[in-house]
């Protein structure tokens, strides 16, 4: 279906947004790329010649928990030095000017709460890198805002930054570099049961959201129509939190507003419903100028 004329102006917007009262974001890694941190998607994604993918999965853990924690480690120290950009801080007065507004993000970097993003109006469908849990499934330890750099000795090489003898080489993204043995036994067992690993308190691929906080987001959703979807920084391509836009979407009224760094391909504009808007370009930039309106100007 083809969009309408003004699916790309921001009067348009403004006009939408003037009469709208419940709105959601969906927000993904293009959020945060603007605050330096790699999306491990697409061209130049991968980490020691890794895919994301393939670390970030339980059986990855469980094969080779040290070389999994280096991988999060490394993303730790990243989050950790990284700083909310204007994308965040817009959602953010957003959501202390609307009451009615909840924001989902699948970002782990907690990049949200750092720009003072009221946690009630939050849920961090992926956890968070700062969340400590156990292996072992019998167990329920979690452990909130760890912020420890490194979380443990053995992954230390993780938070090393680039040298200024050897500048734009870190010798853990380097992979001729050999990565320091690191075994099971160095890595801290759950405080609570002695028996499992600590592992990173994100979802992993395979791995269920979590089933409460699901259920309270598909309440709010369900509770009274939405007059805007925000669509972030994500492709929509990672299920379930791809298809909460068009669940949220009320015939005739919801708007769904995507803003990526994507071009405005035939097939992405096809796809849009009549009253959808789509901004491509930085959300650091768009979000400040699309929501100014009401949160006044960052």
């Amino acid at each position: 279906m083809a969009p309408d004329l003004d699916y790309n102006s921001i009067e348009a917007f403004h006009q939408k947004l003037a009469n709208s009262r419940r709105i959601l974001a969906v927000c993904g890694a293009g959020l945060s790329a603007a605050s330096g941190l790699p999306t491990f998607r697409g061209a130049g994604g991968l980490w020691r010649n890794y895919r994301a993918t393939d670390l970030a999965t339980p059986e990855a853990f469980d094969r080779d928990p040290g070389l999994v924690w280096l991988f999060y480690g490394y993303r730790r120290h990243m989050a950790l030095n990284a700083a909310p950009n204007p994308g965040h801080d817009a959602l953010a007065a957003l959501a202390r000017t609307n009451s009615n507004f909840m924001c989902l993000s699948q970002n782990v970097d907690n990049l949200h709460l750092r720009a003072n993003h009221p946690r009630y109006q939050l849920r961090l469908l992926h956890g968070s890198l700062f969340d400590i849990k156990c292996t072992n499934t019998n167990c329920t330890h979690l452990e909130r805002n760890n912020t420890a750099d490194p979380f443990f000795p053995a992954i230390a090489a993780a938070s090393q930054d680039q040298s200024p003898s050897e500048p734009g080489i870190i010798p853990l993204l380097d992979p001729s570099h050999p990565l320091p043995p690191i075994t099971r036994d160095d890595i801290p067992r759950c405080p609570a049961c002695r028996e499992g690993l600590q592992r990173p308190g994100v979802v992993w691929f395979g791995e269920q959201l979590d089933a409460a906080m699901m259920a309270d987001v598909n309440n709010w959703i369900s509770r009274e129509p939405v007059d805007i979807v925000l669509v972030i920084g994500t492709s929509s391509i990672v299920y379930p939190a791809a298809g909460i836009a068009e669940r949220a979407r009320t015939k005739g009224t919801t708007s769904v507003v995507t803003v990526n760094l994507e071009a405005e391909t035939p097939d992405l504009l096809d796809e849009m419903s009549p009253g959808d808007f789509y901004f491509a370009g930085d959300a650091t930039e768009l979000l400040p100028r699309l929501l100014e309106p009401v949160i006044g100007r960052i």
